[in-house]
């Protein structure tokens, strides 16, 4: 800690640090998933990305009906609940201008895939695919011999993405952030990832991050950038701080059915609107309808 301020505006993060051709991962489990992050590379016309995440959900159908993606790398894709995520359905059946390419693991493969990435490692090995036919469609699924016992094995290769991009509650000038709640593999993520945008709903002095060193997820070390972008998350949520926007998930069904309804989605909410702020001021409601009640944790004794 100490180290010099990485806070940016999310313009100059993702404007610095997120390049044509990329590999970029948004990572999430269905909480602290950044769609903020996703609508500044929208309006910044990247292209040519590669696409990576477990569980690719609203934000990725949305980058992938703006012409950002060329391809996906993934698990399970759709909306939570839902259904389907039809922008995605489209590019992957050539039904859009650009076709999407697409690379399918189970979700503990995503995870070994990350996990090999963080620990710079080739590959990873897993009990997983047997009797399933993904290896068939995906011929980066191998399998090893055990060294040690001699069985069957499958293998994932390492996935090291050129930029994560990962929402946190809190974190300092520094770039410490820390989560709490549903935590996926944002971290596995972030120490594969060459680059690292952390987007927080508060900044906070060292001290907070010093008072609670458990809850330091990702280290200032690894971080390229720190955001402060409060609701950054919406309409996923954060812990704390807003609940999960369920009737989005349900309104995104119709509009991303439809091809035009999905670029009157993106001119109003994305690039009808400069930034984040603006984005919010369109939806006065919100913080009525979404803020967290308290429910405060009781504190440890971390003395010795």
């Amino acid at each position: 800690m100490g180290d010099a301020s990485k806070v940016l505006s999310m313009r100059e993060a993702v404007s610095r640090f997120v390049r044509d051709g990329d590999t970029v991962v948004i990572e999430g489990f269905t909480h602290l998933i950044c769609f903020a992050a996703g609508h500044e590379i929208i309006r910044q016309g990247r292209r040519n990305l590669t696409l990576a995440r477990l569980t690719p959900d609203l934000i990725y159908d949305q980058l992938i009906a703006a012409g950002c993606a060329r391809k996906l790398v993934f698990s399970w894709a759709g909306n939570p609940g839902v259904g389907s995520l039809h922008a995605f359905r489209r590019a992957v059946e050539g039904k859009e201008a650009s076709a999407l390419e697409i690379e399918e693991y189970s979700h503990f493969g995503m995870v070994a895939r990350f996990s090999a990435g963080a620990a710079r490692l080739p590959f990873w090995p897993l009990r997983n695919y047997s009797g399933t036919d993904l290896p068939r469609a995906n011929p980066r699924i191998k399998a090893v011999l055990c060294p040690y016992t001699g069985e069957t094995l499958a293998a994932v290769p390492a996935l090291n993405p050129d930029v994560a991009i990962v929402h946190a509650q809190r974190a300092d000038a520094a770039g410490n952030a820390q989560m709490w709640g549903l935590v996926g593999v944002q971290k596995e993520a972030a120490f594969a990832s060459a680059r690292v945008i952390v987007v927080v709903e508060e900044l906070v002095d060292e001290s907070v991050i010093r008072s609670d060193p458990n809850r330091t997820v990702i280290p200032g070390m690894i971080v390229s950038a720190v955001v402060v972008e409060p609701w950054g998350a919406h309409p996923s949520y954060a812990q704390g701080y807003y609940d999960r926007d369920n009737d989005f998930y349900v309104a995104w069904e119709a509009i991303s059915r439809d091809t035009a309804k999905v670029g009157r989605y993106l001119d109003e909410f994305v690039y009808g609107v400069p930034d984040r702020a603006a984005y919010l001021a369109k939806q006065p409601q919100l913080a009525a309808r979404l803020k967290a009640k308290e429910r405060r944790s009781s504190g440890v004794n971390y003395g010795f």
